[in-house]
């Protein structure tokens, strides 16, 4: 019986070598009839690819003068050459895993051959693989299916069949690469856990040193851990990874690569990695830090909504480097928390700063008194409050710029020209008030509202942009219709947020059953094409993007011309070539004219009885410019537009929790949301000073240039 088991076994082997020796020659031989063309097709591809295809590598994202802020990645890995892995890294991962690798050619016959007698079962091929054949794994399972579950099973079956791709591949690479080039390959592909993959990520992160000075014993642990890296983690498992460290060197010296003495030696060492964990950079926008991660989320979402794949920015090794101006955006970050404390309960408060230009409008600086990071307990946050479109939150009276630019655009009205400002209107075109209205009946249309201050009758359209009557601007949009002026918030900047919220909701129904429900649905329905909408659009009640607002300043400074708001300064890919950008292209918005009038009608804001004078005196501001305060109904939310001709930027305060209510501002570092419905916030307080706080000093050293020449045809009426 023991004799007939032995025979058996020997057919069964010399009959699993045939097998294997069949198929691992096809690429050679052709071996027709055995395996279709197309099977020879795939393992050719796949053989170049391991030859020529790098695998997924760290995305780095910049500032405008290329120092490194952040990386993106899937894996975190830095490509290495041969040449730049030690000897002793080299030879503890040969010593251990293909101690024949320098004399076969792809795959070792006799350890085949061993391991198939040593299993009970001819069938099972399993054991034996060179690092040639663990390549071909590794790169199969890290980057050809690293997000194909089933792929990555596969391509660790054991089973005959694919044992012998395997195989065929490993040969037809070795005639495609040296050596050094194959084992330089696999550590460049191979796991070393939590997310490391690589020689060169892998020396970094636990030993804080480059693969070309691994010793022996910091080499040694590195090989014992790729044949099973989360059981081998040393910060997780240290005593299995001390004897797995321990059993490498035995097999170095095995090899004669490693005296037994020096062996028993290092044995004795610590594993000597670095405390708490690898060091690795994380792997989002959180390794921006708290200042500059709104920065870098705002690239993110830009590249991913212009025509990068998420899945090609987080592995394909790009350099992004972008227009954030790091002085800029500390000095706006550190003037957004000067007015509300970062760990205020409740209160944001941004600024979005972007540089005007015919060309490009680039995004300079984006800060809140936030953090971003993800400790909600400290008051950290990933929503990204200075570029997102607020969450029921509005800007105001800020929007009375897009009524304003609407008269000026039909010849309505011009700068200088009188307006009226009575104390209360009751408009019978638009309905939503934001309160039953005394004087008109239930169930009919109409709006009523009054200024929240004491205004005279009449005044010219420059003086109104400066003081903000409420009236003034729904009697414009009045005269003007409702379309003209969404139309005109989108044209000079207002994309996203046009597109995408209450501003451009469906229309009012002016059959509700209830004042209630009209208000209800007034607060949800905005004016479209088709409908008169709300008349409150002016006063700015819709979610609103500080950073959209920030490039309608630019828009106007720009000459009226419209360009992307980009955070992009140059894209280059892991061999240093262009990668071009799906950007919109720049437009002219408005007439050049209307535009430079326009900057000259908000050029009094900030002197004289204007809604932002007292900020700009407490900085002490000189330069000219042009600005528009903004606040929401209850001084829930306020902002403050400005620009000069070098630099356009939005402050914004608001409740990003719990929008619902009031802000009070009891001047800088007392600012805080109210209990009740109600506050005294302002946008020519918290967010005119935190403007005006940054912009003093971003713009310190810099020349005083003089506003656009306004253009007399849009100086009057029918001009």
């Amino acid at each position: 019986m023991r004799m007939r088991d032995g025979l058996l076994k020997m057919l069964g082997l010399c009959l699993l070598a045939g097998v294997l020796v069949a198929g691992i020659l096809f690429p050679v031989v052709g071996a027709a009839g055995v395996i279709s063309n197309e099977a020879s097709d795939t393992v050719e591809s796949m053989s170049s690819d391991l030859a020529d295809e790098p695998p997924p590598l760290v995305t780095t994202i910049t500032d405008k003068d290329g120092e490194p802020i952040a990386t993106l990645y899937k894996q975190y890995r830095i490509p290495t050459s041969p040449e730049q892995i030690s000897d002793a890294m080299k030879w503890a991962l040969i010593s251990v895993e293909d101690r024949r690798f320098y004399s076969h050619h792809g795959v070792d016959w006799q350890g085949t051959l061993r391991a198939a007698i040593s299993n009970s079962s001819g069938a099972d091929t399993q054991g034996a693989s060179t690092l040639t054949q663990q390549y071909v794994k590794n790169y199969l399972i890290n980057v050809t299916y690293r997000d194909d579950q089933l792929g990555q099973q596969r391509a660790q079956e054991q089973t005959i069949a694919r044992k012998l791709k395997e195989a065929r591949i490993a040969i037809q690479l070795e005639t495609k690469m040296s050596k050094e080039q194959i084992l330089a390959g696999y550590l460049n592909v191979v796991e070393f856990s939590r997310q490391i993959y690589g020689v060169g990520a892998a020396a970094h992160a636990y030993f804080d040193t480059t693969p070309d000075k691994l010793n022996v014993a910091q080499s040694a642990l590195l090989a014992g851990m790729v044949n099973n890296p989360a059981v081998n983690d040393p910060w997780n498992n240290p005593e299995r990874a001390t004897e797995r460290r321990n059993a490498v060197l035995d097999r170095m010296v095995d090899n004669r690569k490693l005296s037994e003495e020096d062996g028993e030696r290092i044995k004795q060492e610590p594993l000597g990695v670095v405390p708490d964990g690898p060091n690795k950079p994380p792997s989002n926008c959180v390794g921006a830090g708290p200042e500059h991660g709104f920065f870098c989320e705002y690239v993110e979402d830009y590249l991913l909504e212009h025509g990068m794949d998420e899945d090609e920015l987080l592995t394909g090794g790009y350099t992004v480097r972008t227009t954030l101006d790091k002085v800029a955006n500390s000095a706006a970050k550190e003037s957004a928390e000067e007015q509300v404390s970062k760990n205020q309960e409740n209160v944001a408060n941004t600024l979005s700063l972007v540089k005007p230009g015919k060309d490009r409008h680039e995004v300079v600086a984006l800060a809140a008194n936030r953090d971003y990071g993800p400790d909600a307990n400290a008051g950290q946050t990933e929503y990204a409050l200075p570029s997102d479109i607020a969450n029921v939150t509005g800007t105001g009276s800020s929007y009375k710029i897009f009524t304003a630019a609407a008269a000026l655009e039909q010849r309505k009205v011009g700068i200088y020209d009188t307006v009226q400002a009575p104390s209360s209107y009751v408009s019978r075109v638009f309905s939503g008030s934001p309160a039953p209205c005394p004087f008109i009946a239930p169930y009919t249309r109409g709006y009523c509202l009054g200024n929240a201050g004491t205004y005279p009758s009449s005044m010219s359209l420059q003086q109104a942009l400066a003081t903000s009557p409420n009236t003034t601007f729904v009697i414009l949009e009045e005269m003007v219709g409702m379309k003209p002026v969404v139309d005109m918030a989108s044209k000079l900047g207002m994309r996203k947020t046009m597109a995408s919220n209450a501003a451009t909701g469906g229309p009012v129904d002016p059959n509700g059953d209830s004042d209630a429900v009209r208000q209800s649905q007034a607060q949800f329905y905005g004016p479209s094409e088709n409908s008169p909408g709300k008349g409150s659009f002016t006063l700015g009640q819709s979610p609103t993007s500080g950073l959209e607002l920030a490039n309608v300043a630019a828009t106007i400074m720009s000459g009226g011309v419209w360009c992307p708001p980009t955070p992009i300064g140059e894209v280059t890919d892991r061999d240093g070539k262009p990668v071009s950008i799906q950007e919109e292209p720049c437009e002219q918005a408005v007439p050049e004219g209307l535009a430079n009038t326009l900057a000259v009608g908000l050029s009094k804001d900030d002197v004289g009885g204007g809604t932002s004078a007292e900020a700009a005196a407490a900085a002490n501001w000189k330069r000219p410019m042009i600005g528009k305060t903004g606040t929401t109904q209850n001084n829930g939310s306020a902002a403050f537009v400005g620009a000069t001709p070098q630099l356009a930027g939005v402050a914004m305060v608001f409740r990003p929790d719990l929008p619902n209510g009031g802000l009070v501002d009891g001047g800088p570092g007392n600012v805080y949301a109210s209990a009740g419905t109600s506050g005294n916030m302002f946008g020519g307080k918290t967010p005119a000073r935190t403007w005006f706080g940054a912009m003093t000093k971003i713009l310190e050293g810099e020349p005083v240039l003089p506003l656009p020449k306004s253009d007399p045809a849009y100086e009057r009426s029918g001009g």
